[in-house]
């Protein structure tokens, strides 16, 4: 009897991805077919053999494959386990159409870096409410994939913008709760989204999605404090729910939203006890 596939598929809200898959296959194989998305596919266990464009490639768990859209391929395993797989299916607007026939002469991509970047959005697309994050990891994924396919690896990057980074900074403390995608940002400030995201880092040393969730934190610090509820305090700050919320304010403040607030509650309630006077 054939072993059940292990299969995880779900479509985030990301604007670029149409879809993330992650299966474990130990007998499977792929027959030929097309995708209407780029494929991006790294591979975590075993070794997958495909053929695309009537030629016979190999992807092993060191490098990072990108099949283009409308291009047959098939897929199966090398080695009696199976392989275990991790896909995201980009949008065609991620890659510029012109760069499918380089990606049908080069699909494998050796690159550490790369390949690293990708396991980090994966990562990321696990846990909801983290969009901005997400959208700002794609971004940098989309573009190291297009400098491969363009032989532009190693070309230097525009100059420090720092008016670009304050406006986005602007821009946050303004939306910080309701938040806004990278996309809107970048169309509000008449840029491109990537450089959105190079030129914040650079100037603050963090990533725009940090300082957003930063700000977030600070103000869900003085609503605990002021007795607002803790599930209450997660809407109100603009968290996805409850376990975004906790996860978040424990990396950043070291404790749980509920210990944080009983601290402040219990030292509140020790300076309004009325103080004896020793005999």
């Amino acid at each position: 009897m054939a072993a059940r596939p292990d299969i995880t598929a779900w479509r985030p809200r990301v604007e670029g991805i149409d879809e993330v898959f992650h299966a474990h296959f130990a007998d499977h194989a792929y027959p030929m077919h097309t995708h209407d998305s780029w494929t991006l596919l790294i591979v975590d266990e075993g070794m997958v053999r495909y053929d695309l464009d009537r030629h016979e490639h190999g992807a092993p768990s060191s490098v990072v494959s990108l099949l283009p859209p409308h291009i047959p391929h098939n897929g199966d395993a090398v080695t009696p386990e199976g392989f275990r797989k991790r896909v995201l299916y980009l949008n065609t607007a991620q890659i510029a159409p012109e760069l499918i026939g380089r990606a049908v002469d080069r699909p494998a991509l050796h690159d550490p870096q790369l390949r690293h970047r990708i396991h980090q959005l994966h990562l990321t697309l696990e846990r909801p409410g983290d969009e901005l994050e997400a959208q700002s990891r794609l971004a940098l994924v989309s573009e190291r994939l297009a400098q491969h396919l363009r032989d532009q690896l190693g070309v230097p990057r525009p100059a420090h913008d720092r008016r670009v980074a304050r406006e986005l900074r602007a821009l946050l403390d303004r939306h910080y709760v309701e938040g806004l995608t990278l996309r809107e940002a970048a169309e509000r400030l008449h840029t491109h989204h990537t450089h959105l995201v190079r030129a914040f880092s650079r100037e603050y040393g963090m990533a725009p999605h940090q300082y957003l969730t930063g700000r977030r934190i600070d103000l869900a610090r003085r609503l605990l404090l002021g007795g607002m509820r803790a599930p209450d305090v997660a809407s109100s700050a603009g968290f996805y729910d409850q376990s975004h919320f906790s996860r978040h304010f424990k990396r950043v403040v070291g404790t749980s939203p509920g210990h944080y607030a009983r601290t402040g509650t219990a030292l509140y309630r020790r300076s309004s006890e009325p103080r004896t006077n020793a005999a």
